[in-house]
């Protein structure tokens, strides 16, 4: 009897060639060989699963996704039961803080999509209504903080506050102790006195 292949399971595969090779150097030169290298496969059983490098990409930007959003469940989940909102707010940007070799990973390849995006209208659309679903759950969390005002604004400058704090710990700029004072100073002037 044939054995059964797994369609998602090769597909997951093949995106975490292409994710270890996003991590270790950017995407901009990475070719179907090299990500067929990487994951132990003929090129042609890649395009099997991916018809272009573009498809792969995407498939990749929602298994980011999926990454990140699982992230940031266990990060809340963590907290207990009961936390404040201002405690699910902290944790919820905390999860999107590189601050282990998974999440540090994780910002790596966010960042390799990001500049591929930049050059790339179907990904940047993807990026756009992902930040927007991100933007639209912080306002939320600030919302039930009880933050007066333009949630959306004020969303979009802790995210601003997130992407340069990260820089900062990948470039080493800020250790997690460091990066996690300046959130916490921020926070706790966004959301006074509602953080507990």
């Amino acid at each position: 009897m044939p054995k059964q292949v797994d369609h998602e399971q090769r597909r997951r595969q093949i995106s975490s060639a292409l994710w270890r090779i996003a991590a270790r150097r950017g995407l901009e030169s990475v070719s179907m060989r090299e990500v067929a290298a990487e994951a132990g496969m003929s090129v042609g059983l890649v395009q099997h699963y991916f018809a272009s490098k573009e498809e792969m990409l995407a498939y990749t930007s929602t298994h980011l996704r999926e990454r990140l959003e699982q992230r940031v469940r266990e990060s809340i989940a963590a907290l207990g039961s009961p936390a404040t909102p201002g405690q699910r707010l902290r944790a919820m940007l905390v999860a999107l803080l590189p601050t282990d070799p998974d999440s540090r990973d994780e910002t790596l390849v966010g960042m390799a999509l990001f500049i591929r995006a930049l050059n790339d209208p179907a990904l940047a659309t993807r990026y756009r209504h992902g930040r927007t679903q991100l933007t639209t759950a912080v306002a939320a969390q600030l919302a039930e903080c009880g933050v007066h005002g333009d949630g959306e604004v004020a969303a979009d400058t802790l995210l601003a506050l997130i992407d340069g704090l990260a820089s900062d710990l990948l470039l080493g700029h800020h250790t997690p102790a460091q990066a996690l004072r300046v959130l916490d100073d921020h926070l706790a002037k966004t959301t006074r006195p509602a953080i507990g």
